[in-house]
């Protein structure tokens, strides 16, 4: 419950004193007055003072001495059920995250700790006017690598895209993905990587949305000692660490104009110089970009380098939303519940087609990440091993009630998506070429790729499907 107070209280529960400090800093630059508390016991003992009256959050680390996280949460649940709370877990402690929620825990953040992510999702917590329920989102993204043969989608406009990032991925030009957030660009920049000659380097990501825009350029090109005023130890470069591999520059547009100018001379020159520093070194790196703003539009307000927009898109495509492929919801729900139920600390999961039908009519504005998280905190929420549509109620209400348009036209029946548009804006069908090639597609992408039985289910020879490939100018790929 937000508070109507001018300044908002957190309740820091964490046993290290710089931590203690830098968490302090952090939170009061986004208007949080803080309270600090050494262990588990005394931060529920501090529940009950004055201070603790009028917390309007709590945030506790997983290594905080005392009982363990999801045993704290159960006891402050008991006391304060609707005291929004976020743990701090280590970067691979989803399982401490799993055991947290399902003991109540509000949201989770993973170290090192990004200062505006976990701003975010403190304010998040206490906006009573945001998204609530299983609709609330989750501050951190559940990475997990994907190949190109695991990406799920049939619709044409998807597997187009999937068909230029297969190509794109064997070559070794820049290649710049747009798209609306949550649409998948993450994950097609790093299956673009591991499909790529050099999926044996490293693989660096710089999300420069979460950067200071001054700082855009030390992370890139480092700097040396004393290059700037707090630069107290030299740092190598995001791109040198990616030297014979790939970076991947998210959110690219967030780049100040100073930098970008640093940038085209490394794409002209394949020489980084750290800033502060003499010595130019020869980087061999594949610049991986993405973008969630119309490039275009802030190049004509010179907000952003032409000449840096032509070297990042050698290969560029663009994301459909989830609303572009609505037929894709069903299948797509039930391949991220199979990874879901794999994580740590998870176990198998169903969901009846019930369910899929609810969430196949809802418009999804945050796209497949919205999803993912939808599917997560109903995952973890559920007494059950098989999601029914009760476990989707924010979903039901949020329909019931008109506040969110639900979808229209393809949805998934039964988990099988029915992908295919038979009729045109004016109302006329569409040529029977176009709906073959839909066709054809949609069946390339369901049976992943495999040509014979592709071939066998659509009831044609393989000479046959290959001659249609060729007639009907469908890539293989797609």
């Amino acid at each position: 419950m937000a508070s109507t107070r001018d300044t908002r209280t957190v309740m820091i529960v964490d046993s290290e004193p710089a931590q203690q400090r830098f968490l302090s800093a952090l939170v009061s630059r986004g208007g949080w007055r803080s309270i600090v508390a050494g262990d588990t016991d005394t931060a529920l003992a501090k529940l009950g003072t004055q201070e603790g009256m009028g917390l309007d959050a709590v945030l506790v680390d997983q290594g905080t001495p005392g009982v363990e996280i999801a045993e704290f949460v159960s006891q402050l649940r008991s006391w304060r059920p609707a005291l929004p709370l976020v743990v701090i877990t280590m970067r691979n402690g989803v399982e401490v995250a799993v055991a947290a929620m399902r003991a109540g825990a509000t949201d989770f953040v993973q170290k090192p700790i990004a200062p505006d992510r976990l701003l975010g999702a403190l304010d998040r917590i206490v906006n009573s006017s945001g998204p609530q329920g299983e609709l609330r989102p989750l501050t951190e993204k559940l990475r997990a690598p994907l190949g190109f043969e695991e990406i799920i989608g049939s619709s044409p406009n998807f597997r187009s895209a999937l068909a230029i990032a297969a190509k794109a991925a064997r070559a070794r030009v820049p290649v710049m993905i747009k798209g609306k957030p949550g649409t998948g660009k993450e994950v097609f920049a790093r299956a673009i990587h591991a499909a790529s000659p050099r999926s044996r380097g490293a693989l660096v990501m710089v999300d420069c949305s979460a950067v200071s825009p001054g700082l855009i350029g030390s992370g890139l090109f480092g700097h040396e000692r004393g290059a700037f005023p707090g630069a107290f130890d030299r740092q190598i470069g995001r791109l040198v660490q990616a030297d014979g591999g790939s970076i991947i520059i998210d959110h690219v547009e967030c780049i100040p104009l100073e930098t970008q100018a640093k940038l085209v001379e490394f794409l002209n020159s394949g020489e980084v110089q750290m800033i502060g520093g003499t010595i130019r070194q020869t980087v061999d790196v594949r610049i991986i970009s993405t973008s969630a703003s119309p490039l275009d539009k802030l190049i004509e307000a010179g907000h952003f380098r032409e000449d840096l927009y032509y070297a990042l898109t050698a290969a560029q495509f663009t994301l459909p939303s989830l609303s572009e492929r609505r037929g894709d919801v069903g299948p797509l729900a039930r391949h991220l519940i199979d990874r879901i139920g794999g994580l740590p600390g998870m176990g198998s999961i169903g969901v009846t087609d019930d369910a899929l039908r609810l969430l196949a009519s809802y418009a999804w504005p945050g796209n497949v990440r919205q999803l993912q998280d939808v599917l997560f905190r109903a995952a973890v929420a559920s007494k059950t091993d098989v999601l029914t549509s009760a476990d989707f109620g924010a979903i039901d209400a949020a329909l019931s009630g008109g506040t969110v348009p639900a979808s229209e036209g393809n949805i998934a029946i039964n988990g099988e998506a029915i992908g295919v548009t038979l009729y045109l804006p004016d109302g006329n069908l569409r040529p029977l070429e176009e709906i073959e090639a839909d066709v054809i597609r949609l069946a390339i992408g369901h049976y992943r790729g495999r040509m014979s039985e592709v071939a066998r289910r659509l009831g044609i020879g393989r000479s046959t499907l290959y001659r249609k490939l060729s007639d009907l100018g469908i890539d293989t790929a797609a």
